[in-house]
């Protein structure tokens, strides 16, 4: 069992391997722990925040990678991560500069597979999205909608569910249970 010691940044969203996400760092907490990860002293684990916990997020979390930055208006860091690997939060400590180091597992990625069928509806849904959420869209140079892992875990990544209910899907050990769960839910919405 090798286990890793990973700088841990956690916040609302999930971001899953080959997802991408841009936060916004501030302060000098924030600023150290990314110049710590960009020096290589640590890699990276971007987790899920979990209210009242310690460690402050789920067990499931996500090595990610650090693969543009960029100032912001209001003069914070703007960075954009990109999920790798799937990683399990075995125990995390909290040093006196207020970064939090956790010592994580690597889990199994989900496999890629073709989307097919009536799923093919599920791809089309998020081309849609992204459309509308330029945003988004724009941070990825490739969208990957012929791979069903890549557009479950795309829509775990953006639809508004509770952090406990995202948890249980991304717990899986593959993405049929978040296929069917979204399908179900662009059908329920295209009947109203």
């Amino acid at each position: 069992m090798l286990t890793q010691e990973m700088a841990l940044i956690t916040q609302d969203d999930l971001l899953l391997p080959g997802g991408r996400i841009e936060i916004r760092v501030a302060g000098p907490t924030g600023l150290s722990l990314v110049a710590q990860v960009l020096k290589g002293h640590y890699p990276l684990a971007f987790g899920m925040s979990k209210s009242n916990a310690k460690p402050p997020c789920y067990p499931l979390a996500t090595q990610c990678e650090i693969i543009d930055f960029n100032q912001l208006d209001d003069d914070c860091l703007g960075i954009v991560l990109e999920g790798q690997q799937r990683v399990k939060i075995l125990s995390a400590a909290q040093r006196r500069d207020g970064n939090w180091i956790a010592r994580t597992l690597a889990c199994n990625n989900w496999q890629n597979e073709p989307i097919e069928g009536e799923f093919e509806l599920i791809s089309a849904a998020l081309e849609q999205f992204y459309q509308v959420n330029p945003a988004l869209f724009d941070l990825y140079s490739d969208l990957h909608l012929e791979d069903a892992t890549w557009v479950s875990q795309r829509w775990l990544e953006v639809l508004p569910l509770y952090n406990r209910d995202k948890q249980v899907l991304v717990n899986q050990p593959d993405c049929h249970k978040t296929m069917n769960f979204v399908l179900d839910l662009i059908k329920s919405h295209a009947g109203s």
